[in-house]
C-alpha cells in the first residue's frame, strides 16, 4: 500500500551546515535546473510536508505536490486547488471546475498573473485573461508552483506583475502502468426544487509505456471526458474532452533529456449564474431559476415583417466554446563540465468565442443617401432574405459571438555555467510570438433559438454585397524578445541572487473597421466607402485633443521595453532562514485599450497607452525541518498606471479606467506540520491592503449636469471625479484564512479543509461591499487494494461547500457606485471516485 501523503520525510540531523538540492519549483527547464543546484538549507534536506513545500529562495514561493493535489476532487481545475495557497483567492463558477471562475493573487486579477504549463503561457495573448476551465487534467500534474507577486527572469510574459503559477507535467513512469479515475456526483443544495437532474460524470484513463527501448525512452498518453448539467437553472450542459501525452528520452548519465508533450482540450458550455448585485439571490432557493426554455422563434411568414421575440436571448443561453491545443518541448544538454544548455520550444492553438442572441436585419441602412449593409451603429444589416420567407422585411433571431483564433510560437532557452559549487551564472533568451485574430461572424438561429454551430466563424453569414459581416474585424501580432541574466552565489549561510530582465515587446494592430468613439465602438461595412466617410467625417482638434466622426480602418505598431532588475538574499541560521527580494515588473496594455487608441491620430499627445509598472518588495522568515514547512512574509508593491477594467456581460462591453498610482501591501503566512506519521495540519492566511492615491476623472460637466445639480459641476467643462483617493481597490478580499487537517486510520484517510474569504469592495470608491464567506470541504479516501499495474486502488469521496453557504462568487469590481455583475457561488456538491493507479 503506497500512501505517500502523510509520511513525513525522515531527516538525519547534521552537526555542520551543508548544501542540499531541493525539489525545484520553477517554470522552464533552465530555471528548474538553475535553482535545483544552489538552494541552501541548513540543518537538513527540505521536502514537502503533506504535499506542501516552501522552497528556500529569496522570492516568496509555495509549491503544492501530488500528495495534496490527489486529495482534491479529480478533474477539478487546478486554480481551485491553488486556493489553498496564502494570498490566493479563487471563486469557482461551479463545483466541478469546467465553467470558469475568478482569480486573484495578492489582489492582482488573473490578467496580471502569468499561468504556464511547463513554461508555456496559458493567458490569452490579447487581453491576458486566464480561462480556468481550460486547464490540464489534475491527474497529469506532479507539481504546482506559485510565485507570489513576482516572476522568474526568463518568464515569457508581457503582463505578470502580480505573480506566476506554473503547472509541471509528470514525467512518464519507468515501468508499465495503468491509471484511471471514474467519478460521479451531483449538487445537494438547499432550495433546489429537483426539476432537473444535476448528475456529474467524469472518466479519465492514462497508460504509461515504461522503458520502450532499453535506453530510457518512455511515454504516457491520457484521455478524459466530463459531462454535467449546470448547477442553477433548467438549461445548459457542460461537456469536456481532453487528451494529453508526453514522450521522454534520457540522454547519458548527467540528467540530460529530450521530451515532447501534447495537449488538446474541447469545452462546450454556457454562461450561467450571473446577476446584477442589486438582484442577487437573497435566499438559497433563489439561486435556482428557470429561463424561457423551450421556446420557438417568430416563424417566417411571407409578406409580413417578423421581429425577434427574444427566444434564446437569455444570458444563460450564450455559448462559450473553446478548442485549445499545444505542443511543448523540453530539453537539457550538458555541453561540457559546468556548462548546460536547455531549450523549451512550444506551439499553441486557440479557437474560442463567447456571446449569443442578436437581431439580424434583412434590410439595408441609409447612410448619407446611400443604402448600405454591414454592422452599423450596433445593428446588423444584410440586405437579403435570411429566413427563407421570400421577403426582406424581417428582424431575424441570430447569434453573434466574439470569435478569437490564436496561433502562438515560443521558446525559452537558458545557457548556465557553474564556476564552482558556490557560484552559478545563466543567460536566457525568451521568444513569444502570437498571431491573434478577432472577428464577430453571425448565424441564423434554429427554430428553438439554438445555434446550429457554436462556431459561426465556420460558415459566417454574408450580406447581399457578398462580404462576411462581422461586428469586429481585427488582427494583431504580439511579439516578445527578452534577454535576461542571473547570478546565484553562496557565501556561507548567505545566498545572493542578482537578476536582470530586458523585455522588448511589439504589438502590431490592424483594424479593418471604422472606429466611431474613444470607447472603441465600431462600424464594419466590408471595406472602405466614400459615401460612409462623407456621412461620418472624422475631425480631430489638436488644441483640445478631441475627436468626432469615424476614424478610418488603419494599422499601427506600438513598442514597449524596459530593464527589470530582480535582486534577492537568503540567510540561513539553523533550520530557519530570512529572505528578501526586490523586483521590478512591467505589464504591457492589452489589445482592447490599444485598439481604442486608434480613434486618435498616431501623433496625438498621449495617444499610446502607457504600460503598468511595479516595484515589489518581499521580506520574510522561513522555518523548515523534516515535519514542518513554515513561512511568514510581508510585502509591498508600488503599482503605477494601474489600468482596471469592468465587464458588462449583457452589453459585451469592457470599460477601462486608469487608477494612477496604487500602493499594495500585506502579509502572507502558512505552516504545514506532521506531528505524527498519520496526521497532517496545514494553516494559512493573508492580509491584502491597497491604497489608490488619486481621484479618477470620469468625465466633464455638461449643461444637463448643471441643470441636474450634479456634484462637482459649477461650469460646463469642469472635470468630474470618482472619489477614489485613499480607498481600496475593488474585487479582491481584504483578508483570507484557511486550514486543512488530515488523519489516517489504517486504510482510510479523512481530510477536512476550510477557508474564509473576507470582505470585498464592490467599487473603487468603497461605497459598497460584499461580506465574507466560509467554505468547508471534506474528503475521505479508502484504499481497497493494490493495482497490479500501478499504485493503490481506492474509493474517494469529495464534498465541497459542506454547509451549502450562499455567497457572492466572482466579480471584477467597478469604479464608482454602479451595481456590477457577479456570479453565484458554487453550491454544495458531492462526488465519489474509483481511483486506480496512484
Amino acid at each position: 500500500m503506497k500512501i505517500k501523503y502523510l509520511l513525513a520525510v525522515s531527516v538525519v540531523s547534521l552537526s555542520t551546515a551543508g548544501i542540499f538540492a531541493t525539489p525545484a519549483a520553477a517554470q522552464s527547464t533552465g530555471t528548474l535546473d538553475f535553482e535545483n543546484d544552489v538552494i541552501v538549507v541548513t540543518g537538513g534536506r527540505s521536502s514537502d510536508v503533506g504535499g506542501v513545500e516552501i522552497p528556500n529562495t529569496p522570492k516568496a514561493k509555495q509549491v503544492l505536490e501530488e500528495e495534496i493535489i490527489r486529495r482534491q476532487r479529480p478533474g477539478q481545475t487546478v486554480n481551485d486547488i491553488v486556493n489553498l495557497v496564502p494570498g490566493v483567492s479563487f471563486q469557482n463558477n461551479d463545483p466541478w471546475g469546467s465553467s470558469g471562475g475568478s482569480f486573484t493573487i495578492r489582489g492582482f486579477s488573473d490578467d496580471r498573473i502569468s499561468q504556464t504549463l511547463d513554461g508555456l503561457p496559458l493567458n490569452d495573448s490579447g487581453n491576458y485573461a486566464l480561462y480556468t476551465n481550460q486547464q490540464v487534467d489534475s491527474e497529469i500534474i506532479e507539481q504546482v508552483n506559485v510565485n507570489l507577486g513576482v516572476t522568474d527572469v526568463d518568464s515569457p510574459t508581457a503582463s505578470a506583475v502580480g505573480g506566476t503559477i506554473n503547472l509541471r507535467t509528470r514525467e512518464p513512469s519507468d515501468e508499465f502502468k495503468l491509471t484511471g479515475t471514474l467519478s460521479t456526483g451531483s449538487t445537494f443544495a438547499k432550495g433546489d426544487n429537483g426539476n432537473r437532474d444535476r448528475l456529474y460524470v467524469r472518466g479519465f484513463g492514462m497508460i504509461d509505456t515504461g522503458d520502450l527501448t532499453g535506453f530510457g525512452t518512455k511515454a504516457f498518453v491520457s484521455a478524459s471526458y466530463t459531462r454535467y448539467n449546470n448547477p442553477f437553472n433548467n438549461y445548459g450542459i457542460v461537456e469536456k474532452q481532453q487528451y494529453n501525452s508526453r514522450i521522454w528520452q534520457d540522454i547519458g548519465s548527467d540528467g540530460d533529456f529530450i521530451a515532447v508533450a501534447g495537449h488538446y482540450n474541447e469545452n462546450r458550455n454556457n454562461f450561467f449564474g450571473s446577476f446584477s448585485l442589486d438582484s442577487f439571490p437573497t435566499t438559497k432557493a433563489d439561486r435556482f431559476y428557470d429561463i424561457n426554455y423551450p421556446c420557438t422563434v417568430d416563424l417566417p411568414q411571407a409578406g409580413t415583417a417578423q421581429v425577434d421575440n427574444n427566444c434564446g436571448a437569455e444570458f444563460d443561453r450564450r455559448y462559450n466554446p473553446s478548442n485549445t491545443g499545444n505542443i511543448r518541448g523540453a530539453s537539457r544538454f550538458t555541453l561540457t563540465d559546468g556548462l548546460v544548455l536547455s531549450v523549451d520550444p512550444s506551439f499553441q492553438y486557440v479557437k474560442a468565442n463567447g456571446g449569443g442572441d442578436e437581431e439580424l436585419l434583412e434590410q439595408t441602412r441609409n447612410v448619407g443617401g446611400v443604402e448600405m449593409t454591414g454592422f452599423i451603429r450596433g445593428r446588423y444589416y444584410f440586405g437579403r432574405d435570411l429566413n427563407g420567407d421570400g421577403d426582406t422585411l424581417d428582424e431575424v433571431t441570430g447569434h453573434d459571438p466574439s470569435q478569437t483564433r490564436t496561433r502562438r510560437f515560443g521558446v525559452i532557452s537558458n545557457l548556465s555555467y557553474e564556476l564552482n559549487p558556490d557560484h552559478r551564472f545563466r543567460l536566457a533568451y525568451t521568444y513569444d510570438d502570437a498571431n491573434h485574430r478577432q472577428t464577430g461572424q453571425t448565424s441564423v438561429a434554429l427554430l428553438n433559438g439554438e445555434i446550429a454551430d457554436v462556431f459561426p466563424v465556420n460558415d459566417g453569414l454574408v450580406t447581399v454585397d457578398g462580404f462576411e459581416l462581422n461586428k469586429r474585424d481585427r488582427q494583431s501580432y504580439a511579439t516578445l524578445h527578452q534577454i535576461s541574466g542571473e547570478y546565484r552565489g553562496n557565501f556561507g549561510d548567505l545566498t545572493a541572487v542578482l537578476g536582470l530582465r530586458a523585455p522588448f515587446f511589439t504589438r502590431e494592430l490592424n483594424q479593418n473597421c471604422y472606429t466611431t468613439s474613444a470607447s472603441g465602438f465600431l462600424d464594419c461595412i466590408g471595406g472602405t466607402s466614400a459615401a460612409y466617410e462623407a456621412a461620418n467625417p472624422y475631425v480631430y482638434d489638436p488644441v483640445t485633443n478631441d475627436a468626432s466622426g469615424s476614424a478610418l480602418p488603419t494599422s499601427r505598431t506600438y513598442k514597449y521595453d524596459d530593464i527589470l532588475p530582480n535582486v534577492g538574499l537568503t540567510y540561513a541560521f539553523g533550520s530557519a532562514s530570512v529572505f528578501a527580494n526586490y523586483a521590478k515588473g512591467l505589464s504591457v496594455p492589452a489589445t482592447d485599450p490599444l485598439y481604442d487608441s486608434l480613434y486618435f491620430p498616431e501623433d496625438a499627445p498621449g495617444v499610446q497607452p502607457v504600460p503598468e509598472t511595479t516595484d515589489s518588495l518581499d521580506l520574510g522568515l522561513r522555518y523548515q525541518t523534516g515535519n514542518i514547512q513554515a513561512q511568514f512574509a510581508g510585502w509591498f508593491t508600488r503599482y503605477n498606471n494601474r489600468l482596471a477594467s469592468a465587464y458588462n456581460p449583457l452589453l459585451e462591453e469592457t470599460i477601462f479606467r486608469n487608477l494612477g498610482r496604487v500602493d499594495k501591501y500585506g502579509l502572507d503566512g502558512s505552516i504545514a506540520w506532521t506531528p505524527t506519521r498519520d496526521t497532517m495540519v496545514y494553516l494559512f492566511g493573508s492580509i491584502n491592503e491597497s491604497e489608490i492615491k488619486d481621484n479618477v476623472q470620469t468625465g466633464n460637466c455638461t449643461a444637463d449636469d448643471l441643470t441636474d445639480g450634479v456634484a462637482q459641476c459649477t461650469a460646463v467643462g469642469d472635470p468630474i471625479f470618482a472619489l477614489t483617493a485613499g480607498k481600496n481597490e475593488s474585487g479582491a478580499p481584504l483578508w483570507t484564512v484557511g486550514a486543512r487537517v488530515q488523519q489516517r486510520f489504517g486504510d482510510f484517510e479523512l481530510g477536512a479543509q476550510v477557508k474564509h474569504t473576507g470582505k470585498r469592495w464592490v467599487n473603487d470608491t468603497n461605497e459598497r461591499s460584499v461580506g465574507g464567506y466560509t467554505l468547508v470541504d471534506l474528503d475521505l479516501r479508502w484504499t481497497i487494494t493494490q493495482n497490479p499495474f500501478g499504485d493503490d486502488v481506492a474509493l474517494q469521496l469529495n464534498v465541497t461547500n459542506l454547509f451549502d453557504e450562499l455567497y457572492v462568487g466572482g466579480f471584477g469590481g467597478d469604479l464608482d457606485g454602479n451595481s456590477p455583475f457577479v456570479q453565484i457561488g458554487a453550491p454544495r456538491a458531492a462526488s465519489i471516485s474509483l481511483i486506480f493507479g496512484y
